[in-house]
Parts: C-alpha cells; structure tokens; sequence
C-alpha cells in the first residue's frame, strides 16, 4: 500500500466525494512531511554522521536507502518504490544539504527563492512568481538550515545580529533575516545564477538587445570606456556585467570587487576581492571603500565594482580617471540620469565637502557610457538605454542616448511589446573606437531599422 493509498483509507467518512484536489494534495504532503521527519530522526539515531560524511556520496546514499527500507519495514509505514527513493533523496538533503531549498537549487529554471517563514516558498520561472508546493516542517526547521548555511560560509546570525548575507557553494547569494527583525518567523531571498554565463547570442534570442547594441557594447569594452551600468533590482545588472567583461581581453589583469562574489570572469588573470562584516566584537570589517583603495596598489588594468553604493564612489571615479580605464560598476537607479545623481550623493558620503559643480566635472571625466536595464512588468529583461555623457555645459552634465528601447503597448497574454531603436545620434566615442580598431558600420546607428520585441 502507497502512502496516498494509506490516506485515502484512513480519511474520515464524513469528507465528500466533492473535496477539492488541493485539500487532498494538502493532506498527502502533510502525512509525508510526518513520515520524512520520523524517518530522518529514526536515521539519524542509527548512523555515525563523521563515518558517513568520509564515504563517496552514491556509497552514503545507498547506506541511507538501505537503512530507510529497515525502518520502514520495522515501522510497517506505507510507502511505495517512488515514495521510497523520493525519502532517500529527502532525507540525504536533510543531512548532507540544505533541505527542501536543495530540490529547488537543483532546478536550472529557478532564478529566485524567497522563503516567506517555512510554510510559504515562492520561486521565479522566466521572471514571473510562483507559489512552490515545497515547504519546511516549522520555522524551527528553517532556522537549523540557514544557521547551517551562515556556518559554512563563517558567518553568524542570532537575535543580536539578525541580517546576514551569504553566498551558497554554487555561487548563489543570500539573505536571511530572523526575528526580531522578521516579525512572523525567519525569512530567505536567494538569488541563482546560472553555472554557465549567458552569453550575447543568449541575450539576444531573449530580446535583452539587438545584434547593434551588441557589436557596441563589444567595441566599448576593447576600447577600454568606462561603463556604469544602472537598474532596479532584479533588473539584470550583475547578468549585463558578466557579458561586458566577457569582452575584455585575455591578456589584462582584472580586480573585481563585490559584497557576495557572483562574477563568472573566464579571463585566466582575474583577482576576486569580497567584503567583510564585523564580527560578534565589532572587529574585522572591510569595507568596499577599503578594497578599491588596496586594488589600486595591486596594478590592475581594470577594475571591476559589483556594486557602488557608498563612499567607495569617489575612489572609483578616481581610479577611472588615472590610467585604469575600461572599469565597469553598477549602481541602483532608475534612469541614466537618476544614476549621475545618485553617484553625486554618494561622493559626498566620502566626507569631503566639495562643490557640486566639482562633483559633476569628476563624473563626466570619469564616466563615458550609462546602460540603462530594466525589468518589465511582464517579468523580462531589457536593456532600455544606452547614453553617452558629452562633459560639461555650465553646472550640468550633458548626456545623449545613443539606443533606446520604445514600449508600444501590452498585448493579450500581457507582454510588452515596443521596438529597440537607434536614436540616429553618431557617438563622441566613435572616435576612440577607430583608435582601438574597433569599426562599426554606419548602419549600426541608423534610426529608421527597428528591431520587434513581442
């Protein structure tokens, strides 16, 4: 007998007929998240964890199927061959892994996990939310897992520090936040990225940019042109960053600076530089602002920021304008022009009281290029513009977009639909592309070819 076949026998006979295929889907992962939480409890009372974690993974796995089979005879528990195998893997998780969030890190469509306490997960599939039917025992339960992931990583996370951000052995970054700071129980949000970054033509087949953007994108990159690339969260940045320094050449000597390392550079000379908190004293912190002044003194051709965010600005906008050119950074904003201001504000948390006239002339010396990307409402990933900044014009920083992407309208299944488009504006930076031969055909800013995004 099945497990479900036992449920459906022992239901009370009051229940009609008519109950919905969620109350009785509910009823059957109740009674095997029981009977996975006895099993894994009675496991673990019958095995040497520090023998088992020195054997190869199919030998563990087959000790552990081994000994479920006996204590499910011992128990006389209902379960068929798939129940069983399905138990093996579960409890295998439990033990060695990360839980119920393994069965979702295994799945290759899932970009985000968000745990909301353990008895609500949600994932994202092609940009759009849906409500996972994998949850944890009780909060309890969740808290052991993310105490397990902080440990691992060297981190810590208790009601005197209740925040904590990590990054997961495939690389992908979390946050965990628990009571008293979450109030209805501990709560996750993990970002995935893929093991394979993707690459131009991938971006283009998801209408992210067009085959134009891309040769330019390409070209700024040799050229060695500064680039900061600005969006909302989730909006793709990290995604962009990968591409742009999938074009810098092989021979250069990379520094990358990040808060969680989520950079896959396939260059041979890359050196990956990751943040700090404090520790339970109050010691040992290291700060972005810290790295960029260290990478300075490790010569690097290029330096590449995660994110900037702080006081950091200033020492990057300083390093782009003396011989580290072709640095690249993102920054939270939601315009090209938010983004100049938002770098603005952050110069003056570095604690010098400089005019703001001053501010904006090292941020149009410094920068050449803003990438606008963005998240539409129908979940995708576009690049919506491409801005140069010219200099100066009495207090203002002078910009022109050079590509942009012109929403048309939502069709029925709630798609945007809108045309990527040159603006017919011939870039100041042309000319240092030639320098770097770098020749782009003249077709590549004509304003009348419009590329369809449906």
């Amino acid at each position: 007998m099945s497990l479900r076949d036992h449920i459906s026998a022992q239901r009370a006979p009051h229940i009609e007929r008519s109950e919905s295929h969620n109350g009785s889907a509910g009823l059957l992962r109740a009674a095997y998240q029981k009977l996975k939480r006895d099993i894994h409890q009675a496991v673990l009372e019958r095995v040497e964890l520090e023998r088992l974690a020195r054997l190869p993974s199919d030998q563990v796995r087959q000790e552990i199927a081994t000994l479920i089979a006996r204590i499910l005879e011992d128990q006389k528990a209902p379960a068929n061959d798939l129940e069983r195998r399905q138990l093996v893997t579960d409890v295998y998780d439990e033990m060695f892994g990360f839980g119920p969030l393994e069965v979702l890190l295994r799945d290759p469509t899932i970009s985000d996990i968000l745990v909301n306490t353990g008895s609500q997960i949600y994932i994202e599939r092609k940009g759009r939310l849906e409500l996972s039917d994998v949850t944890f025992y009780d909060d309890a339960h969740l808290m052991k897992v993310i105490e397990k992931i902080v440990s691992r990583v060297g981190r810590r996370i208790d009601e005197s520090s209740p925040m904590v951000d990590a990054r997961l052995p495939d690389g992908s970054r979390l946050n965990a936040i628990i009571p008293p700071a979450a109030v209805d129980g501990p709560l996750i949000s993990i970002r995935r990225f893929s093991a394979t970054p993707l690459q131009v033509c991938d971006l283009i087949a998801l209408q992210t940019l067009t085959p134009p953007m891309a040769e330019v994108l390409d070209g700024l990159a040799r050229a060695k042109i500064n680039i900061l690339v600005s969006g909302g969260t989730g909006s793709g940045k990290t995604t962009l960053l990968n591409l742009l320094s999938g074009f810098i050449p092989a021979d250069e000597r990379i520094v990358t600076i990040e808060d969680a390392a989520e950079l896959q550079l396939r260059q041979p000379h890359v050196l990956r530089l990751e943040t700090r908190p404090e520790n339970i004293e109050g010691r040992g912190e290291i700060t972005q602002r810290t790295l960029v002044k260290n990478a300075l003194r490790m010569r690097p051709d290029r330096i590449i920021l995660g994110e900037v965010r702080g006081a950091e600005a200033l020492d990057m906008l300083n390093a782009m304008n003396t011989g580290h050119e072709g640095s690249l950074a993102t920054i939270h904003a939601n315009t090209p022009r938010d983004a100049l201001t938002r770098l603005e504000n952050m110069i003056g948390m570095g604690g010098l009281a400089l005019p703001p006239r001053t501010m904006r002339q090292q941020i149009a010396s410094a920068i050449t290029v803003v990438v606008q990307v963005a998240r539409l409402t129908d979940g995708r990933r576009k690049i919506i513009s491409l801005s140069e900044l010219t200099g100066m014009e009495g207090d203002m920083i002078n910009m022109q977009e050079i590509f942009t992407f012109r929403r048309s309208g939502v069709d029925t299944n709630g798609n945007v639909r809108g045309a990527f488009q040159a603006t017919g504006v011939r870039p100041k930076f042309s000319e240092r592309l030639e320098a770097f031969g770098v020749r782009l055909a003249d077709a590549t800013y004509d304003p009348t070819r419009r590329f369809e995004a449906s």
